[in-house]
């Protein structure tokens, strides 16, 4: 029988996990959710569509910026103290979205936002560092990349939802009540996992030092641009598919909607996959075969745009496989980089995170730059990525030798 002791401490790790994987989801729903909004904010607000765009970089750029100071910055003071920081002021920046009265308050609120939302980002994975070990560290991470899987399918349904019934300030609404749930979850099932006596003492330029050398350090910088140029070529296909399916094949938006969230459910299961091939095979050789597979579908979505045409079987075949491996990827990689720089979590955290969120928001908007009359440039641009991947991999990663691999 399975002791209560055993059941109380599975029930605690589950609740700080579910809280984890919510905060992890942030930065993706806040991306997502107002972006079916776009039109009425211009028209609201008396600015065109570039401005309004600008409200998203703004946000990109918060979101990288705060993960690059919380994370080494809760190495030295604790992870619970930013946590409940950064929660909070995640309530007021939405709240202030709300109340924007013109495209410049908006702009700046939405930087502050990002700040404010990497907070959970960057430091839910140093949390997971900080309190578990062994075998226990990749399967933890799978959860909080299945969550981070599914929260860019939700957000436009939800956007879309609040939108058929209030404005577009009440979107913000609603993320600022998530926040306040979140704050909840946090004072109740995130205690503080970075002990004094684990603390690191130093000023900002021992800071700047344990990020230095983890970016010197090769097969930690290879594990971050792994996930960055997967997370590109992911970042591509979410800015490009709904043109190839939706106006290239004529589907629906319901129809586009069904396809998107059948690729979602594709990266989910590879997450799922990830966590017991942890149990059962060296994790670097899971990252292998999630670029490789990500590789050859991308090759395989580029012949089949030049030999066989536009094809909707073949475009969505394709895709579904480079998501599938990018969903062994993005977990991989997380849970291979944060045990290389285990001895700064926030350190190594930020550095994932920031190169992550950077090289996704840099490849994003590259889509409607090579022109809308073809699938072709979504996908040699996610091909692009991902054979840089394949060479960061056997380049700096040298996967063979085993580096990041929980003993």
């Amino acid at each position: 029988m399975v002791s209560e002791t055993a059941v109380a401490r599975g029930t605690k790790v589950a609740g700080l996990l579910t809280v984890l994987g919510l905060l992890t989801a942030v930065g993706p729903l806040t991306i997502d959710m107002y972006v079916p909004g776009f039109p009425r904010i211009g028209e609201a607000l008396g600015t065109g569509s570039s401005a309004v765009q600008l409200t998203m970089t703004a946000f990109l750029v918060g979101l990288v910026a705060g993960q690059v100071v919380i994370g080494p910055l809760s190495d030295r003071i604790g992870r619970r103290s930013l946590l409940l920081g950064g929660v909070t002021g995640f309530i007021a920046c939405s709240i202030a979205c709300a109340l924007a009265p013109n495209i410049g308050v908006l702009i700046a609120a939405r930087f502050l936002q990002g700040v404010a939302a990497s907070a959970g980002m960057v430091l839910a994975r140093a949390v997971i560092v900080d309190r578990f070990d062994g075998p226990q560290i990749p399967r933890y991470f799978a959860v909080l990349s299945q969550i981070l899987s599914v929260a860019p399918v939700i957000a436009p349904v939800l956007g879309g939802a609040v939108l058929s019934v209030s404005t577009w300030r009440a979107v913000f609404v609603v993320l600022a009540v998530f926040g306040v749930l979140l704050l909840v979850g946090v004072f109740a099932k995130v205690p503080e996992s970075l002990p004094p006596q684990r603390r690191h003492t130093g000023g900002l330029g021992d800071t700047v030092r344990a990020m230095g050398g983890l970016v010197r350090h090769g097969p930690f910088l290879g594990f971050s641009l792994v996930l960055g140029l997967g997370s590109a070529a992911l970042f591509t296909y979410i800015s490009g598919s709904s043109f190839v399916f939706e106006h290239l094949h004529g589907v629906s938006a319901g129809t586009y909607s069904l396809i998107f969230a059948v690729n979602a459910v594709g990266m989910l299961g590879a997450g799922a996959l990830f966590a017991r091939l942890s149990q059962r095979m060296r994790q670097n050789a899971v990252l292998t075969l999630g670029v490789l597979l990500a590789a050859v579908g991308a090759a395989a979505q580029v012949l089949v745009v030049e030999l066989a045409g536009e094809t909707f079987a073949g475009t969505w075949i394709t895709l579904f496989v480079i998501l599938f491996g990018i969903g062994l990827v993005i977990p991989s990689t997380m849970s291979l980089g944060q045990t290389l720089g285990r001895a700064a979590p926030g350190a190594a955290s930020a550095v994932l995170g920031g190169l992550q969120f950077t090289l996704g928001a840099l490849a994003s908007p590259l889509v409607g730059l090579f022109g809308e009359t073809s699938s072709l440039p979504m996908a040699v641009l996610m091909l692009i990525a991902l054979v840089l991947a394949v060479v960061v991999l056997f380049g700096l990663v040298r996967p063979g030798n085993g580096h990041g691999e929980v003993r």
